[in-house]
Formats: C-alpha cells, sequence, structure tokens
C-alpha cells in the first residue's frame, strides 16, 4: 500500500499510462498544463510540485486556451497522447467549456481536472460556488457533461481508482474519444488514503485497429466495383489512424480521385496525380465538379459535415455511400453502408475484396484535368500584389515558407476556407485547422500544442484580428516556455468572414468592423500589443517583404510575430462554387434580403436527404 493524497495518487497514476498501436508505445501525457487557484493548488498543485515523476507542468495564461493546447497535442499525436488540465473551481473550470466543446466535436482526447466545491459542504456557500435549491450536490462543473464523453465527480478517495481507469477507457477508445471529466472537490484532492500498489505500476492501453465485418465487406466491395465514377472523400480520421499510405496505395489500384475534408487535408500531398484538394463549401472546383458527377462515394473517417457536403448539395440525388469510419454513428452517415472498422485495417481489407477492377482512365484522366486547372487559378491568387496585401498572396508565401517541414494553423474567420481551397499540403502533419468548432481564439494555443507534440516541425500560425484579440495572451506562454512559433497576424480591422455572409444575407455588416460608431480606424496597434507581450515582431509591407520576414522567423529562435495589413472587404480566393445553408429572414425592410431570400430558395431546392437504398 502507499499512502497519497488524492491529487498525488492522480499525478503519479497519469505519469505512468502509455497508449500502444502497432507495437509502437506513447507516453499517454505528454505533461500537465495549467493555473492554480484555492481549488487545486493544494491539491494537484502541491502534488506536481513535489512530485518525482515524469509529467512535466507548463504554465497557460488561460484556461479555455489550455484545452485547444491539449487538443492540437492529442491531434498532432493522431490521438496517441494528450495533455492533462488542472483548474480551479468556478470561472477557472468553466472557462474550460468552449474548449472541452471542441474536443469532442473533433473526436481528441484531452483529460480536464476542474477543481470543485468541498465534498463535506460544512463550509458551504464557498468562493465560487453556484448554489443550486434543488440540490447540494450541483456544481458548475456539470455544466461539463454535455461536451464530455466521460464525467465524473470524486467525492471520496475509494471512488478515484474506477474512474480514472474509465477515463483511461476513453481516452483511448478511438471510437469515444474527446473530451474526459474527472471534478476534483478542493478537500478530497488533500485527502490522504492507503493505495494498492498495483494501481500505479506501468498500465499500457491498447489502442486497437478493428477490421470491418466480412458481410459488410463484401457488400461495399460489390457496390464500388459497380462504380463508373468513384471519388473518395477522407476526412480526419485517414490521418489519425495514420491510414494514408494505405489510402494512397489504393487510390492508384483502383484509379479513384480523392478530395479531402478540413481534417482530412494532406492525407494526400499536394501534387499527386489522384489529388483533387479540398471538397465543400471551402472546396477546390476540381473536387467539388467530380462530386456532383460521382454516382458511388467512399467517406474515410470523415464526420460529414455541412462544410463537406455543402450543405447536402454538392453529391448527386442518385449517388450511393460506403461510410468507412471507427464510429459506427458516422459511418452511417448519408444512409450509406456502413464499414465500421479503423481506416487502415479497414483500405486493407477492402483493397483485396475490389482486387482486379478499376475506374475508368478517361475518368482518371479528366480528374487530372479539373486540378490542373485549379492549380492554375490558386497559382494566380498566390501572384496577387497590391496594398493592402490580398490574403491568397500572405497565404501563398507562408505554404512556401512552410516547405516540407512546416504545419499551418488555423481555426476561424476567412482564413479556414481560404486555406482549405488553396493551401498546399506536403503530406500528413502539414496541415492543421481546427473547423469542427472554428474556435476563436485556438490559433496560438493550437500552435503551442502541436509545437509541443513535434518540436521538429515549423508551425505557422495564421490568425486573424478578431480571433488574436480573443487569445494572444498564449504568446506569453510560447515566450516563458521557450517555445518557438511563427505568427502571422492578418489585420483586416474586422471579421471579414462573417462580414461577406453578413451581406449575403442582407444584414449590411453589422456588427463586423472595427471602427468608431461613426466611422473611422481606431488607434489599436496590434503588433506593438505582440511585442508587448515579449515577441519579436516584424512588420512587412508588401509581399517581397512578407517573404523575407517569413524566412527571417523561420531562422530565429525564438516566437516571431508577423504583422500584415489585409483589406477586410476583398474576396481574392477564387471560388468554390458550392453553397453553405445559412438561413436568411422571409421578410425585411430592404430589397437586399428579399433578393437573398431569393437566392436561398433557389440554392435550398438543391439540398438532399440521400436516402437511395445503397445497393
Amino acid at each position: 500500500m502507499i499512502r497519497l493524497t488524492v491529487a498525488q495518487a492522480v499525478v503519479r497514476f497519469l505519469a505512468n499510462q502509455w497508449s500502444e498501436r502497432d507495437g509502437v508505445e506513447h507516453r499517454l501525457f505528454g505533461g500537465c498544463i495549467g493555473i492554480f487557484g484555492h481549488g487545486n493548488v493544494a491539491g494537484i498543485g502541491q502534488a506536481l510540485a513535489t512530485s518525482t515523476e515524469d509529467l512535466p507542468y507548463h504554465l497557460s495564461r488561460n484556461e479555455q486556451a489550455m484545452v485547444h493546447t491539449a487538443a492540437a497535442y492529442a491531434r498532432a499525436s493522431n490521438r496517441l497522447s494528450t495533455l492533462a488540465c488542472t483548474t480551479s473551481i468556478g470561472p477557472g473550470a468553466t472557462n474550460m467549456i468552449t474548449g472541452a466543446a471542441g474536443a469532442t466535436i473533433n473526436r481528441l482526447p484531452v483529460l480536464l481536472l476542474p477543481g470543485d466545491i468541498f465534498s463535506t459542504r460544512v463550509a458551504s456557500p464557498v468562493l465560487q460556488e453556484l448554489e443550486d435549491q434543488r440540490s447540494y450536490d450541483i456544481s458548475v462543473n456539470d455544466c461539463f457533461k454535455p461536451v464530455s464523453r466521460f464525467w465524473d465527480r470524486i467525492n471520496r478517495p475509494e471512488q478515484l481508482p474506477s474512474a480514472l481507469l474509465a477515463a483511461m477507457r476513453v481516452l483511448t477508445d478511438p471510437a469515444e474519444t474527446g473530451a474526459v471529466t474527472l471534478a476534483l472537490p478542493q478537500d478530497v484532492q488533500a485527502e490522504a488514503f492507503d493505495w494498492p500498489d498495483e494501481l500505479f505500476a506501468r498500465r499500457v492501453w491498447h489502442v486497437a485497429r478493428p477490421r470491418p465485418e466480412r458481410a459488410a465487406l463484401l457488400r461495399a466491395a460489390e457496390l464500388i466495383r459497380s462504380a463508373a465514377r468513384p471519388l473518395i472523400v477522407a476526412g480526419g480520421g485517414t490521418i489519425y489512424s495514420e491510414a494514408t499510405e494505405e489510402l494512397r496505395l489504393f487510390a492508384e489500384e483502383f484509379g479513384i480521385p480523392v478530395a479531402e475534408t478540413q481534417a482530412g487535408k494532406g492525407a494526400l500531398p499536394h501534387g499527386h496525380p489522384l489529388a483533387l484538394g479540398a471538397i465543400g463549401a471551402t472546396g477546390t472546383t476540381a473536387a467539388n465538379t467530380l462530386a456532383r458527377e460521382a454516382d458511388v462515394v467512399i467517406g474515410i473517417g470523415t464526420r460529414y459535415s455541412d462544410f463537406t457536403t455543402a450543405s447536402r448539395t454538392i453529391f448527386a440525388p442518385d449517388a450511393r455511400f460506403v461510410g468507412l469510419n471507427i464510429t459506427g454513428f458516422d459511418a452511417a452517415k448519408l444512409s450509406g453502408l456502413q464499414l465500421v472498422a479503423d481506416a487502415r485495417a479497414g483500405l486493407a481489407d477492402l483493397a483485396e475484396a475490389c482486387a482486379g477492377w478499376s475506374a475508368p482512365a478517361p475518368y482518371r484522366e479528366r480528374a487530372t484535368e479539373l486540378t490542373r486547372a485549379w492549380d492554375a487559378a490558386v497559382d494566380a491568387a498566390y501572384a496577387l500584389e497590391g496594398s493592402p496585401l490580398p490574403q491568397s498572396a500572405v497565404i501563398g508565401a507562408v505554404n512556401a515558407a512552410a516547405g516540407e517541414d512546416g504545419t499551418v494553423v488555423c481555426a476561424a474567420g476567412s482564413m479556414p476556407g481560404d486555406l482549405h481551397k488553396l493551401w498546399r499540403p506536403s503530406g500528413p502533419g502539414s496541415y492543421h485547422v481546427e473547423y469542427g468548432y472554428s474556435c476563436m481564439g485556438y490559433e496560438i494555443a493550437g500552435g503551442l500544442g502541436v509545437k509541443l507534440a513535434a518540436p521538429q516541425r515549423e508551425v505557422f500560425v495564421l490568425v486573424g484580428d478578431g480571433s488574436y484579440l480573443m487569445m494572444a495572451q498564449e504568446l506569453v506562454t510560447a515566450v516563458s516556455e521557450r517555445i518557438k512559433l511563427v505568427v502571422v497576424l492578418v489585420d483586416n480591422s474586422g471579421f471579414a468572414s462573417i462580414g461577406r455572409l453578413s451581406e449575403s444575407v442582407g444584414a449590411e455588416r453589422l456588427g463586423t468592423s472595427y471602427a468608431y460608431p461613426e466611422g473611422g480606424p481606431l488607434p489599436v496597434d496590434l503588433a506593438a500589443n505582440a511585442a508587448s507581450l515579449g515577441a519579436t515582431v516584424l512588420r512587412p509591407e508588401s509581399v517581397s517583404d512578407l517573404r523575407k520576414a517569413l524566412d527571417a522567423a523561420r531562422s530565429a529562435t525564438e516566437t516571431t510575430v508577423i504583422y500584415v495589413r489585409t483589406d477586410r472587404l476583398a474576396d481574392d480566393a477564387p471560388s468554390s462554387e458550392a453553397w453553405w445553408d445559412v438561413p436568411v429572414a422571409q421578410v425585411g425592410t430592404t430589397s437586399a434580403t428579399y433578393a437573398a431570400r431569393e437566392s436561398y430558395e433557389v440554392n435550398k431546392r438543391s439540398q438532399r436527404r440521400h436516402l437511395t437504398p445503397p445497393a
């Protein structure tokens, strides 16, 4: 038996957890990131401060940001490792809810350890306690329940072992993973208990590669072999399962073009003859053209978000679907044949079942021609000049600077859409855009997570002024932890994407400009702000200056912020020629509203439920 506090037991347990897949082991927790207050300083804080275990601690500046960092770390680790996040009770805890929602939506494992109110209740109500007249057992941490894949409150030491084991099971299950919350009352954290030695033994959690059920596999193969115009949609699961090589071999053997979701971008590198690039509302015309013509669509590791399907307008009414996914919930989408399996294992079995068949050669040649035309449009967008700088030219310069070992990180605003259609990935790990939750403020915090998980990569964070103002303070974390980032801060004095969307629905860009109410620019200097947070700051004025600044930042050893001005009203990226469903008012006071509604109803008529029998 080992006598430790509950908090000390948590720290020792986490330090001894490992994941394993294909015989390769990884530390399940690369460290603990946290901010201390009265709800965790005497518990988890004391345990970390005096621990001799291999669980590094990182100080964050914002609780939401720390969860973004953990989620990005998990994504960059292909969900085989993550970070634990600890906070005090009250606002420190609830600040993590947004990050928890993002992690669960994106199917990324993160462990949240918020402090909680006194289990004994003798001092109730304590500072920051939410009093509920219906029950004394409710705290603000109950808010985590709908955004967590597993949730528990440890009211007695005896409850800890089963809760920890259940938490690890969920974190290492690719079909169930997401945010896991263990609420720790502050008095219980400090309580001592005699723990069995085996709780702290080195424990390895096997991450399985389940294979598809044989009958389902044969049905899927029969459907694919009947196709004249097949299309693959590669999602994030393709990358997380490390199935990109299997995807390439499958596509080449059967001549099937590959389109990519936001999370799946990089599954095939740019330049591969079957790589169509992005699909959907922010897709390429090459991918979207073939999506409209496809008779069989093979979704691999995708959850088919509305951006991927262009709000269910991008695929033909009679298209049939095969869903290869580790999660049955996602495999069943669009009423397709379900292959519930790991992407790598499923592709290998599917290749064997489809042997001897291939898509018609003219169809493959058409895919190459469409991609070549899109590449020419991207070349033109990357070559634009102007003052302020065109956003597409900024992306082109960053793409060139990233090279083979760079990773671009982004999340919200107009840039994720432009990046999805324009960025030329070198392969898996080169593209990291959080678009399941599209959470403003993710960018710099996410960049930290990527760099912590993959220190060998050069991390380029693209962040707009709106997102920067929501969560710039993690620059201080990068500086204090000596974590080098290249942050490209794009200032267009407002919200470009929502401005354009606002105009398209007849809302006249209300609330999308950073200006005085009567007009005129604000006296805000974001570059000076970044410098005040400890970053080196460069201010290029032209595209050629930007390229030089990127070279300098890449060569530097410290975090560098490159500040560039762009035009909020400009839309210089080529169109995806696809639609996104955002409802428009049926009545209004301006002609713009009625025009927008008329256009909306036209597009709405092309939406499909995809209820065609799969075979």
